[in-house]
């Protein structure tokens, strides 16, 4: 058997890479963890996460950690608002909670679970065999090598991981760039959905009580040009141009830039390496959907490598993981595509706006871009079956168990499959026993939910009881997704 340092080497210790260990020690499953920086950054590129990405804290029980959370609940779409309440579940995400807070909580959960993070190492190169991968890194000490059987790259953008694989990041070139500055010591009017301006377009969000986010796109200067990153003269130059507003005696914070190139890998797995994140997707960070993604990447790739691991993944299961989120990452390559159409278009873009806003007064076309923004209208191919919940994530439901009231989502805290019985129905307990080790089956009750009901451990429904049949198909549901019976 081969000598491995981990099961698992993670490029990569932002909250994707985070997430991804945390759901991999949860199935026992050995990580090191690799990040080419010394120390956490404090800088929060992302202010939130979406409301799947809330759901799916909660379903680890992760998100208590954060204290109260608040929700946004109205948002945009390209500076169009809606309110995102129209669908069951939606918000426009958690209010005022910086990536670097995320990326703490995360630190501390995959710490509790024993994850290996090794900071100052930085992946140089990897090669594939049969049997593992061999990782090459420097370290504080000089080069050295890792040995496992995966190698997940969710070190961003640039991923190096990515790049030793071979695998292709095809896009879109970058056309437009939005600016932005933290600052200290400023009152200005909060603006979630950013207004279009004379010369640009530009956004207030509040980061707490003297301190806000200034974000702005002047047509004038799209790109930026020459070496060098962006200065808080420049931020507050364009914001006296775009909004007559001196912002001069704030103090900054931190000021950065994005732009609109949009790149996605072409493949999500090859052979022992695998992408998440922004090393599998980048694009204009509207709507919380950068970060967001990631950490639903990692909940979604995590259980199938466990299982593929632990040699109980029945055949193609880990290719499952590109082929269920590599369209969910295009989706969102569009859609952010689209808004900064709407967001940062000149006089041109007008009439489409003019009649896109008109379309957003039908609950449909809410419903409809609300559920892109957010992911919560997501549907997986679960195989056989039209039952409407098939495929889609499990809302919360509150299932009484033993007498005791839990949610749904506090019977995915383990990171297991759950399968709930609320028919007291022995041969449907009987059917699953075989799988035991690796699916929950919970009996209770719950109101407007069918009798049975097997919900994967990133919390998507992969079967329905049938009304008249009611076991129908739950073997081989079983098998699909959780391997052969023992």
């Amino acid at each position: 058997m081969d000598n491995f340092d981990a099961d698992v080497v993670i490029s990569g210790a932002g909250p994707t890479g985070l997430m991804l260990a945390g759901e991999l020690r949860l199935q026992g499953i050995s990580v090191i963890v690799v990040e080419r920086l010394a120390e956490p950054v404090q800088e929060s590129r992302a202010l939130g996460f979406s409301a799947r990405t809330i759901e799916e804290f909660d379903q680890r029980g992760l998100l208590s950690r954060f204290g109260e959370v608040n929700l946004i609940p109205f948002g945009h779409f390209g500076g169009v608002s809606l309110d995102y309440r129209v669908i069951p579940g939606g918000s426009y995400g958690a209010r005022g909670i910086p990536q670097a807070v995320t990326e703490a909580m995360l630190a501390g959960w995959t710490g509790e679970l024993g994850a290996d993070v090794r900071r100052g190492w930085e992946v140089t190169g990897l090669t594939t065999d049969d049997d593992g991968v061999t990782v090459e890194v420097d370290t504080p000490d000089g080069p050295s090598r890792l040995r496992a059987a995966y190698v997940v790259g969710c070190d961003g953008g640039r991923s190096a991981v990515r790049k030793a694989a071979g695998i292709e990041f095809t896009g879109t070139e970058p056309r437009i760039e939005l600016r932005y500055a933290d600052i200290a010591g400023v009152q200005l009017p909060p603006g979630f959905s950013g207004r279009r301006v004379e010369g640009g377009m530009v956004i207030v969000l509040p980061l707490g009580p003297d301190r806000c986010r200034v974000s702005y796109y002047e047509a004038a200067e799209p790109l930026r040009k020459g070496p060098g990153p962006i200065t808080f003269e420049e931020v507050v130059g364009a914001w006296k141009r775009l909004t007559g507003e001196d912002i001069s005696h704030g103090t900054p914070l931190w000021v950065s830039s994005s732009t609109d190139a949009s790149r996605q890998a072409t493949e999500y797995r090859r052979g022992r390496v695998l992408v998440a994140g922004d090393a599998a997707h980048l694009h204009l960070p509207i709507g919380a959907q950068g970060m967001s993604a990631g950490i639903q990447d990692a909940v979604n790739l995590g259980w199938k490598l466990a299982l593929t691991i632990k040699g109980q993944a029945p055949e193609g299961l880990l290719d499952t993981y590109h082929s269920e989120r590599h369209p969910v990452g295009a989706r969102i390559l569009t859609n952010t595509l689209a808004q900064s159409q709407l967001y940062v278009g000149g006089d041109e873009i007008k009439p489409l706006l003019e009649v896109f806003t008109e379309l957003t007064a039908y609950e449909d076309v809410q419903r409809h871009l609300v559920g892109m923004v957010t992911g919560l209208d997501i549907r997986h191919d679960m195989g056989p079956g039209d039952h409407p919940l098939l495929g889609r994530r499990l809302e919360e439901q509150e299932v009484v168990v033993e007498g005791e009231k839990k949610t749904t989502f506090e019977l995915l805290h383990p990171g297991r499959a759950v399968l709930l019985d609320l028919g007291d129905d022995a041969e449907l307990r009987e059917t699953a026993a075989g799988w035991s080790d690796r699916v929950t089956t919970v009996s209770g009750d719950c109101e407007g939910l069918p009798r049975g009901l097997l919900v994967r451990p990133d919390g998507y429904v992969a079967w329905v009881s049938p009304e008249d049949a009611r076991t129908e198909g739950l073997a081989d549901a079983l098998t699909r997704w959780f391997g052969p019976s023992n």
